[in-house]
């Protein structure tokens, strides 16, 4: 094949980003999926030998440094929007570069380029190398191949899935949405599929290549009644092959965003005040992943800035907690080969039984605690740095029933889903909407709930936990994006049905 510069080639896939042609018009011989499985595309397709790599490599690490890494990646994003009843917007994205750090300690310095060409990744490297000020380092004379589970393979390539494939999706949600119910007055649908690529090659010798999809179907329906309007939306997707969309996928999208809609027509206010909450199994394993995942980060906690530093080996919630942080669960949107510092895909507990056991690492901080990485070294794009980032953050089931664990609270509420949360890392004191709830009366879930806000400290929710069911299950969504350090990366969370004897609820005066 014909090498092209980075920039020409985002000139040419870029020029397919209209209505007609939604996926990137590439290089023929683009869509055969075992070649584009195999070794060397960065190569085949922009040049990326091993020699240039150790040519930069050595650039990164001319003033000394403990290491140095190049990380190419090329994105290609397509996005389809329904709304009032027509496809009136569908267009693609094409990101391609590569990023280039040294490290020296526990700093880092750090350039980018869009050019995959000799000179401009060499300045990059240069930039990098600024970080540290003493003589050259030596570079490998040979990467070795890393080889890892692949926990999203493909049986097409997303780039190759044309717009016709794509249409009949999301004008079924519509056309399902408003067969649904007589009072759904507006529907917009979307469907956005993600094929990103990364080579990662380091100064120790490493090299890995990978192929990431990201995709998810989504549905947001506002229905009418009485003069009054609520709004809801579902969505369903992760890091899917495009088979998954079959037609009970749409069903699934269009009946949960109906009925979320829907519901709300009928919600009260609880009172506000101190009362037992009951979270609710999957989506709410947001709130684990916001108000307690992001203090397990291990730079919040070498930078003394969480309230888990000096909690290690400690016990911060009852024998019925266990919680993980997870690369390796096939198909969700947090999964990774591996990471973005070439750390195999795994399995990190991060409370064992009530414990503290672990923090999450990428290298810097795993030097720093003299541990191993964790695969947890994520960033949003090349033009980012790595940061320790979550994957699929989770609570294991307990032995109780939901039902037991909803008799257990008494009064109080449920909550199935929140949504807009703030968090202060530091203190661990978040705010969550509850866009979908219950009350509980006499330990049973009576009238749905909105209009109120859950507040509470992180470290003590944790603490709070008093019963687990037996009933986890992780987020379907594929939408779902961290925010953290200006950068956002596609994350998973889930967690069972689980009493919180008390949080602040925020909704009328008792």
């Amino acid at each position: 094949m014909k090498k092209v510069s980075g920039r020409s080639f985002i000139k040419t896939t870029a020029a397919a980003a209209d209505f007609k042609a939604a996926t990137p018009l590439l290089p023929q011989g683009w869509y055969g999926l075992d070649r584009a499985n195999s070794p060397g595309y960065f190569e085949r397709e922009f040049g990326v030998t091993d020699l240039l790599c150790r040519k930069v490599l050595a650039e990164a690490l001319s003033r000394g440094g403990d290491f140095a890494d190049l990380f190419f990646e090329h994105t290609v994003s397509n996005w389809i929007i329904l709304e009032d009843g027509k496809v009136n917007k569908a267009y693609s994205d094409v990101s391609l570069g590569v990023g280039i750090r040294t490290v020296k300690g526990d700093q880092a310095g750090y350039g980018f380029t869009q050019e995959i060409s000799e000179k401009p990744m060499l300045n990059a490297a240069a930039t990098a190398a600024t970080i540290a000020n003493n003589g050259p380092k030596e570079i490998p004379g040979k990467f070795v191949n890393l080889e890892t589970d692949n926990y999203y393979p493909l049986k097409t390539l997303l780039t190759s899935i044309p717009l016709e494939s794509k249409l009949p999706l999301v004008q079924s949600v519509n056309d399902k949405a408003f067969a649904l119910s007589p009072i759904v007055v507006k529907v917009n649908a979307s469907f956005h599929d993600q094929q990103k690529r990364i080579l990662v090659v380091n100064s120790e010798g490493i090299k890995a290549e990978d192929l990431q999809p990201r995709n998810y179907l989504n549905a947001s329906v506002t229905a009418e009644k009485n003069g009054r309007r609520e709004r809801a939306g579902w969505n369903l997707g992760g890091r899917k092959d495009f088979s998954f969309y079959s037609e009970s996928v749409v069903d699934e999208v269009a009946r949960e965003a109906v009925e979320r809609a829907v519901v709300l027509f009928d919600a009260v206010q609880p009172p506000a005040g101190e009362i037992p909450v009951v979270l609710g199994p999957g989506v709410t394993g947001v709130l684990l992943h916001e108000a307690i995942g992001h203090g397990m980060e291990a730079d919040f906690n070498r930078k003394k800035v969480s309230t888990y530093c000096t909690m290690m080996g400690k016990k911060v919630a009852e024998p019925v907690v266990t919680i993980l942080d997870d690369g390796t669960v096939p198909e969700l949107p947090g999964s990774i080969n591996f990471d973005d510092e070439a750390t195999p895909g795994q399995k990190t507990v991060l409370v064992d039984k009530g414990i503290l056991s672990s923090y999450m690492h990428d290298k810097i901080s795993a030097r720093y605690f003299k541990v191993k990485p964790t695969g947890n070294g994520r960033r949003e794009s090349y033009q980012h740095y790595v940061q320790p980032r979550m994957r699929n953050t989770y609570m294991l089931a307990g032995s109780s029933s939901s039902e037991d664990v909803i008799k257990e609270a008494g009064n109080g509420i449920y909550v199935r889903d929140v949504s807009n949360g703030q968090v202060k890392i530091g203190e661990g004191d978040f705010a969550f909407y509850v866009s979908q709830g219950f009350m509980i009366e006499n330990g049973k879930l009576t009238a749905p709930i909105k209009d109120i806000n859950i507040m509470g400290n992180g470290p003590k929710m944790l603490k709070n936990i008093t019963m687990v069911a037996d009933d986890f299950e992780m987020a379907k969504g594929g939408g779902g994006a961290c925010g953290k350090g200006g950068q956002a990366v596609p994350v998973g969370f889930g967690q069972p049905t689980c009493l919180v004897k008390s949080l602040t609820v925020g909704g009328v005066k008792g």
